[in-house]
């Protein structure tokens, strides 16, 4: 287990505006922890480096899809299970009705600044990560042919969902570990669609994409389930073995180290990561609309991350400081949990929403680096958290299950 040390917010340092008073938490440690506590870092809008430029629309139309969620919960649902002080449905109401309008960009970030308070997250054991990830779009045939060979699989009627640790039933009636990869693949199953190898274990790699066909139609390939296994890196077992740089260790460098590698090479490359995701099939619909993500609304391209859920409830906003070429170098900006992934672990680790499509691709593909994360938090509820730790109320626990 990771430390509390590792998982605090930085001294829970909270500014209601940018005018407001600074006010300190003393940083917590579970009893025993030999860790240094985080370091203190306060915590205002001034202090978010980029808040005033950063461009808010795309967050908006996020946060409004994740409040409609949060409409249809009891008022006294918290926003999750194991991340009790994100609060409740009710605690959030007042932030959703006020940002429910249309408004301008000056509008929009007073209303940040003064419904929300933000929280800096330290993740102590420096670890910090920023990824991008897309909707592809792939050329696909409804039955194998040359160059369409790999099956985008459906789940199998096999498949025993237990959590995060599927289980396979056996004709004899037993069940056990979901298998991984490699014999899912040997076995093959029911298909959705047939497409190119490497975009099959790409479209697993993102968790969704369309697929088109001769026809002019288009379908969602949605994520419907994985088999359980951990996530391994494809590309850190490339660099490793000295099959390609680091600095290709991007998607176009897999991909470039595939489409040159024999057949046998690339299976076992892909065979490296044990995850297999199965899909469904869905209609395109509004082909303006990201795919759905675990939040269960449509992603917004630079208004959506991808989080763990062990650490961070989906539905709250999220300020980021990092840095990518698809970017354009140096960035900050306002995201909304509304997504999660098998490879995003980590208390600071984000997967940030690019688009559909190629050109979203390209850019995604270039990042991968370190950066800081802010919550913002509504007043309220940054305030009982605050309230909670001085008193005692809560302890590490209560705030991160299973730390300490």
């Amino acid at each position: 287990m990771i430390r509390l040390a590792s998982l605090l917010i930085s001294a829970l340092v909270l500014a209601a505006c940018q005018s407001a008073p600074r006010s300190v938490v003393p940083p917590i440690q579970a009893p025993g922890t030999v860790s240094p506590p985080p370091t203190a870092s306060p915590a205002n809008y001034r202090d978010l480096p980029g808040w005033q430029s950063a461009p808010l629309a795309p967050s908006l139309e996020a946060f409004r899809r994740t409040c409609d969620r949060f409409s249809r919960r009891a008022w006294d649902a918290p926003l999750s299970r194991t991340v009790a002080w994100a609060g409740t449905a009710e605690d959030w109401a007042p932030a959703c009705a006020s940002l429910s309008a249309p408004l301008d960009e000056t509008a929009a970030r007073r209303v940040f600044e003064t419904l929300f308070i933000p929280v800096e997250i330290i993740d102590q054991e420096a670890k910090p990560r920023f990824t991008g990830y897309f909707e592809p779009t792939y050329e696909a045939r409804r039955t194998p042919e040359p160059g369409f060979t790999e099956p985008v699989l459906a789940l199998p009627a096999d498949f025993v969902a237990n959590g995060d640790s599927p289980l396979q039933r056996l004709p004899n009636g037993t069940t056990r570990p979901y298998p991984p990869r490699a014999e899912i693949t040997a076995k093959g199953g029911q298909a959705i669609a047939w497409a190119h190898p490497t975009d099959v274990f790409f479209l697993q790699i993102q968790g969704s994409g369309r697929l088109t066909f001769p026809d002019g139609t288009t379908l969602r390939a949605a994520y419907a389930a994985h088999n359980g296994q951990p996530f391994r890196s494809t590309a850190n077992w490339l660099i490793e073995t000295g099959r390609i740089t680091r600095g290709e260790g991007s998607m176009q460098g897999i991909r470039a180290w595939m489409d040159r590698s024999s057949p046998e090479e690339v299976r076992q490359s892909m065979n490296i990561n044990p995850r297999f995701v199965f899909f469904q099939s869905l209609p395109e619909g509004d082909p303006t609309l990201g795919p759905t993500g675990a939040h269960n609304v449509p992603l917004t391209p630079f208004g959506s991350m991808a989080i763990d859920p062990s650490f961070h409830a989906l539905g709250v906003p999220m300020f980021v400081q990092t840095t990518a070429p698809g970017l354009g170098g140096n960035w900050s900006g306002l995201l909304i949990a509304q997504d999660t992934g098998g490879a995003i672990k980590g208390p600071v680790r984000g997967d940030i929403y690019f688009g559909t499509g190629f050109d979203a691709g390209q850019r995604a593909g270039t990042m991968n680096a370190p950066g800081r994360l802010w919550v913002l938090l509504p007043v309220k509820v940054a305030e009982r958290l605050r309230q909670d730790l001085n008193a005692g109320r809560i302890a590490a626990r209560d705030i991160y299950p299973g730390a300490g």
